[in-house]
């Protein structure tokens, strides 16, 4: 479907526009890039994010969101948007958006799940967002904090899985 080729924005609008539309209208989304090392997984969803032309799906769907948010046809409504970084590395989950400058050093976090809210990551951290250059800034403190190591395919190949979460709760005004 994609070669290299492709623009980044085609690639947004094709596989992730109408998904993050549905998002906004309260539905559950997931985009999944899954392939073998050095195939343009990070390429696909990262880019080049401070070109417009270049940036990958995950800072696409921020300017997405963020654009909506901040338009009028949005009135009466008040949002809450929030993010999570989680890695996944040698069957453990780890929080990606510990503060490393304190020299704090990532610790191994549950799975657990409830009849309410299903299943989720204890104790996993949630940070408020209300622009695209704190929600970037969020992103790129992770992947600075996930495991890489040089593989023959891959010198910087990360060596985990990682999920970037947004929520976003919507409610109505009252005066």
């Amino acid at each position: 479907m994609f070669d290299v080729d492709s623009k980044q924005s085609a690639v947004y609008d094709e596989c992730a526009f109408s998904l993050v539309e549905s998002v906004l209208q309260g539905f559950n989304g997931t985009i999944f890039a899954y392939g073998q090392t050095g195939c343009g997984k990070t390429h696909t969803m990262m880019g080049v994010p401070d070109d417009p032309e270049l940036r990958g799906i995950i800072p696409n769907c921020f300017a997405h969101i963020f654009g909506c948010l901040n338009d009028d046809q949005v009135e009466g409504k008040r949002f809450l948007v929030r993010c999570s970084f989680l890695e996944i590395y040698n069957e453990e989950v780890y929080d990606l958006l510990v503060d490393t400058k304190k020299n704090v050093q990532p610790t191994k976090l549950e799975i657990k799940e409830n009849p309410d809210k299903g299943i989720f990551v204890k104790d996993l951290k949630q940070v408020i967002v209300k622009s695209i250059q704190e929600m970037e800034g969020l992103m790129w403190q992770g992947t600075n904090n996930r495991k890489t190591a040089s593989t023959l395919m891959n010198n910087e190949s990360s060596r985990s899985h990682s999920i970037f979460t947004i929520y976003i709760e919507t409610s109505e005004k009252t005066d």
